[in-house]
Parts: structure tokens; C-alpha cells; sequence
């Protein structure tokens, strides 16, 4: 099985100036963990709920109404391709320990983004639970 038939597709980037309050609501409306950060043109990091939380309302200077997507986001964004195998894609959310990781074409554009979630409908048990024991573990 191939990252493509498993994933979500249509995913959508914002700008790393975007307010941190619109994101909470993007992910709020769309009930989503975590959004992708874009900028010329490229995938710069990634947002997720987590981050919201930790580096930014934990953040003793943290301010709600100024903060942005660059003042949270995690950098040095990590994806798989739709073609790789769903196996390989696994293995590399083991590796890095994330729930979630963008996927890439050919032409290196963003057309998904595949999650735990997505792999528990279609992965066997035994890989599944390799996935989300290593995913989990305490970093």
C-alpha cells in the first residue's frame, strides 16, 4: 500500500506571520492537530496544537493577541513522498517520534498530510502497534 491511498489530501499552508489566534481557530473548524507553515514557496515548519500550548501560553513573555506561526512552529519540516511505500512512511514517523507528517510529490509540492490516525485504518496490527508504541515513547 502506497502513502497516497491512506492520506489526506487537499492540505492547505499558512504564512509564518499568521496570527496564532487564527490558527487555534483553523484547527478548531477543520478539527485538525496541526497545521504546515509555508513561505516562497516552501514547506518552513510546522504548527501543532502541542507547540500552541508549550512554546507559546507555557512562554512567560507570551502574548496571545501578537504571537504568530513563526513564534511557535516547529522548524526543519520532515515529510515522505505519495509513492513511498505506507511501510517506509511508518518507519519514518518511528524514527523521528511524530504523529504526522506532510507528504510530497515528485514535484516536491505538499498534497497531504499523513497521521497515525490514518494509518491505524489501514495498516496491520502488529505494524501499528510498532508505529504508536515508538511514536509515543517519551522522547
Amino acid at each position: 500500500m502506497k502513502v497516497k491511498d491512506v492520506m489526506h489530501k487537499g492540505v492547505d499552508w499558512v504564512s509564518p506571520d499568521t496570527p496564532l489566534t487564527e490558527l487555534a481557530k483553523l484547527m478548531r473548524a477543520h478539527d485538525i492537530g496541526c497545521i504546515p507553515v509555508g513561505e516562497d514557496d516552501k514547506l518552513v515548519g510546522m504548527v501543532t496544537d502541542r507547540d500552541i500550548v508549550c512554546k507559546g501560553l507555557a512562554s512567560h513573555s507570551f502574548d496571545a493577541g501578537r504571537a504568530t506561526a513563526r513564534d511557535v512552529m516547529t522548524e526543519g519540516i520532515h515529510c515522505c513522498r505519495d509513492d513511498d511505500d505506507l511501510a517506509k512512511a511508518m518507519h519514518h514517523m518511528e524514527k523521528l517520534q511524530v504523529r504526522r507528517l506532510p507528504v510530497i510529490n515528485k514535484s516536491k509540492r505538499m498534497v497531504g498530510i499523513i497521521s497515525l490516525g490514518d494509518v491505524s485504518r489501514s495498516a496491520s496490527g502488529d505494524m501499528l502497534t510498532e508505529t504508536v508504541r515508538s511514536v509515543s515513547a517519551h522522547h
